[in-house]
């Protein structure tokens, strides 16, 4: 595997993280992955990642990240940058912990649906935004309070994801912790971080070894490999392919 071969540290820490967390309650499983994750971000693999990376042009300010349609019982929250595939910017991760805490603090919304607009669900984080942060304690701290995928564990029974195109990194991981997955038959599965020097870091440690197991995960992981969306049902990470 080129990925394990590049970036030996991150290989490690994914499979000490996936071994560590199975059994663990999902909070328990969340901690365990931002610290790693922050470990990693200080690491020299993810430096040499960010040296060699060229970032992409950042959303525009104007756009509003995420639309929440609340109709009756039903909430439906639909990530808004198609122009970047959905890119998980920091602006879209505060948007939908905001959304999020109002709905699991409600039990009048019975149904939550999670979908995207454009030509992808999600392509995953926002690589705009790496290398950022002032220092890999405050992004832990940041991930720690504003941790959309502890909410979506919270109200995952009343919670179903919609997903097409690329769901790339947290556009996987995300919506491995509702109760039911629904994807299209262009959808495709990737987790690309372990290449980036990382692990995954919006939850996919901790709901995506629930779907499909811990060696899955590993695999997905430590080869980048893309999933396309036959395979992806056959393996429990969607339940449907519409």
């Amino acid at each position: 595997m080129a990925a394990v071969a590049a970036n030996p540290l991150a290989s490690m820490t994914l499979v000490q993280v996936l071994r560590q967390g199975e059994g663990r309650a999902v909070e328990d499983g969340l901690v365990l992955e931002s610290l790693a994750y922050a470990t990693l971000q200080a690491g020299p693999e993810h430096a040499r990642w960010l040296a060699r990376a060229a970032a992409p042009a950042a959303a525009s300010a104007a756009t509003e990240p995420l639309l929440v349609e609340r109709a009756g019982a039903r909430l439906a929250l639909v990530l808004n940058d198609p122009g970047r595939h959905n890119a998980f910017s920091a602006a879209l991760r505060d948007a939908l912990a905001a959304a999020l805490a109002v709905a699991v603090a409600d039990p009048t919304i019975t149904e939550i649906v999670l979908r995207g607009r454009g030509p992808s669900f999600c392509s995953g984080g926002d690589l705009a935004e790496f290398g950022t942060r002032a220092d890999p304690a405050t992004a832990h701290a940041i991930r720690s309070t504003r941790n959309v995928a502890r909410l979506l564990a919270a109200c995952a029974p009343r919670l179903r994801a919609e997903v097409h195109g690329a769901c790339v990194g947290a556009g996987v991981e995300l919506p491995a912790f509702a109760a039911r997955v629904s994807a299209r038959a262009d959808a495709f599965f990737q987790l690309p971080e372990v290449g980036m020097g990382l692990i995954p870091g919006a939850g996919g440690t901790v709901g995506i070894p629930r779907r499909i197991g811990r060696q899955r995960t590993a695999w997905l992981a430590l080869t980048g490999a893309r999933l396309d969306a036959a395979t992806a049902h056959a393996w429990g990470l969607v339940d449907e392919v519409v």
